[in-house]
């Protein structure tokens, strides 16, 4: 008697609908991707189809979670109870320190209210726990499950809607309707512009009332234009700074306001700097690519400072994902350059800069393979990717800040946007070229390339980090939901040399975009970084100062730049 092998599922593939059809196994897989790309591009459904039946697969882990909530239940119940009879009771369950949707009293002292406030408090946080505790689960797919649902929990609280809103309510009877109609003309001013905006875009002008540093476009060609500005100090450095700005978005998050402006308080301090200004692609760009944004880009802004200023080297500073490509070239140049006195930069800075993508934060919610694949094919067809895309993904990272908090004020309350200059600089959006961000998306977030020796070739190149030994300055922040500032430090365990960390307060703009003022508003943390050390390690040793860190760069960058 014969046993026969099972056929394996590949096999039962090819030889169903497949072998009919002429397609291979791998052809059907590939098939089955596209679709499920298609259909769910960012991995919506999948996580949460999964926490679902993963819970029915451990009725006793599902038991335990029950009890958990039962208990919190009777618990909520009881501060109802006590309220109910009169007494005071601090509330069972509270918004945590940053969310301000329920910061108007009437949600505390009336009853009712309070007891709404509770309850979408209380099913929001049992919900949230029980996706992150999920059994079975990846911590990658517990992730996308309760980011999806956290942003679904957000947009159907109470204070999102007219008559579960009582402040919403109060203004709109001591308005005598007033503040609706003015909502309602909110509304539709959003419904033009094509999103919910954070500021009035009629109150700034581009070289009105922001990026008004003085200056002058020294070199163009098809990617960026570069930009000297001209000296306010009596003596100017020897050695210029040359700022590699992301392309995400525009180059003036530097230049702001006269009083928030990195450029003019550098220039201020003596220092020479030039700064890109990346062209915003149309399909004429399609097939520009990270090698052409290295060589057409940063190593020609290096190019033309060198021999603007007559310097035999420069400073380099990148800011997020200009620092990347600034990490990448730094690489490349210590190929092509082994002598460190021949480079032709001669130490660089860091701000907000991922390196290493092993943990990216909350932006990998959005990308995996899939959603990679669907990408590729959207901005194939078109040429690029769509700034606003890209800002509404960046925006559902932080939801209710960024997007319930100006529908609430703005389209329930009437209530105008206030002027800013930063959210301004944040809608003003730029595109991103196929070829160039698909390579971003797969070869940093997906497979890691940059810390991995040699396996990526750029310009010709084979990079590595490990070959970089220029002294470094790096900041990052603590609130950073774009480059978390644990993950930035990993940088310091690949490349070599004299390394200066900072950690700045606030998040990835306005811990940057952080000038000296008095009183201080912020704080920073500052110390030598070395290979092997860890991220809380440093923090454990590193001193703790009020104000801003640009005094500490001013002090770091005076010594070596002359």
């Amino acid at each position: 008697m014969t046993v026969r092998e099972p056929v394996p599922d590949s096999a039962r593939e090819g030889a169903g609908i497949g072998a009919d059809l002429g397609l291979s196994a791998e052809r059907l897989r590939e098939m089955r991707q596209g679709i499920e790309s298609l259909i769910d591009p960012f991995g919506m459904v999948a996580p949460l189809a999964h926490a679902h039946g993963a819970w029915g697969l451990h009725p006793m882990e599902f038991a335990e979670l029950a009890m958990r909530f039962a208990t919190d239940l009777a618990a909520l119940q009881l501060n109802v109870g006590a309220r109910l009879l009169g007494r005071e009771a601090p509330d069972a369950v509270r918004p945590q320190p940053d969310d301000q949707r329920f910061s108007d009293p009437v949600w505390s002292n009336e009853l009712g209210w309070n007891l709404l406030k509770q309850w979408y408090l209380f099913s929001t946080r049992h919900v949230q726990d029980a996706l992150y505790q999920t059994p079975g689960l990846s911590p990658r797919e517990r992730r996308r499950a309760a980011f999806w649902w956290r942003n679904w929990l957000n947009a159907v609280a109470p204070t999102n809607f007219l008559l579960t809103n009582p402040v919403a309510v109060r203004k709109a009877i001591e308005t005598r309707g007033d503040s609706l109609r003015r909502g309602f003309e909110i509304f539709l001013d959003d419904v033009r512009a094509g999103t919910v905006r954070m500021t009035e875009p009629e109150d700034f002008q581009v070289g009105g009332n922001l990026a008004t540093t003085a200056g002058a476009v020294v070199f163009r060609n098809r990617l960026l234009e570069l930009i000297h500005y001209a000296p306010v100090a009596d003596r100017v450095r020897p050695t210029p700074v040359v700022i590699v700005t992301p392309w995400i978005n525009k180059f003036y998050v530097l230049d702001l306001e006269p009083q928030k402006s990195l450029v003019r308080y550098l220039l201020q301090e003596g220092f020479d700097v030039y700064i890109t200004s990346w062209k915003n692609p149309g399909a004429e760009l399609a097939e520009a690519g990270f090698d052409d944004y290295l060589t057409q880009g940063v190593d020609e802004a290096v190019r033309v400072a060198r021999a603007q200023s007559g310097a035999a080297q420069v400073h380099a500073v990148g800011y997020c994902i200009g620092g990347t490509l600034l990490a990448v070239y730094m690489a490349w140049l210590a190929r092509r350059f082994p002598d460190a006195a021949a480079m032709p930069v001669a130490h660089w800075s860091l701000l907000a800069t991922l390196v290493d993508f092993q943990s990216p934060g909350d932006i990998e919610v959005f990308i995996d393979e899939g959603s990679v694949r669907w990408l590729s094919h959207v901005m194939r067809a078109r040429g690029y990717l769509e700034g606003r895309e890209m800002a509404t993904t960046f925006r559902l990272l932080r939801s209710n800040s960024l997007i319930w908090h100006y529908v609430v004020h703005g389209w329930l309350y009437g209530e105008r946007p206030a002027s800013h200059d930063v959210l301004y600089w944040n809608m003003d959006t730029t595109r991103m070229p196929y070829r160039m961000h698909e390579f971003y998306l797969r070869e940093m977030y997906l497979r890691n390339g940059l810390v991995k020796p040699n396996a990526l070739t750029i310009a010709g190149e084979p990079i590595d980090l490990v070959r970089i030994h220029s002294p470094l300055y790096q900041v990052a922040t603590e609130d950073d939901h774009i480059a978390p500032w644990r993950q930035t430090f990993r940088l310091n365990s690949w490349v070599t040399g004299r390394k200066r960390f900072v950690l700045s307060s606030s998040g990835h703009i306005l811990g940057i975009v952080n000038p000296p003022v008095t009183p201080p508003k912020r704080r920073f943390r500052v110390a030598p970084a070395h290979r092997g050390q860890g991220a809380d390690a440093w923090h454990a040793t590193a001193l703790e100062h009020d104000g801003s860190w640009w005094e500490d760069w001013r002090d770091w960058l005076a010594e070596r730049c002359g």
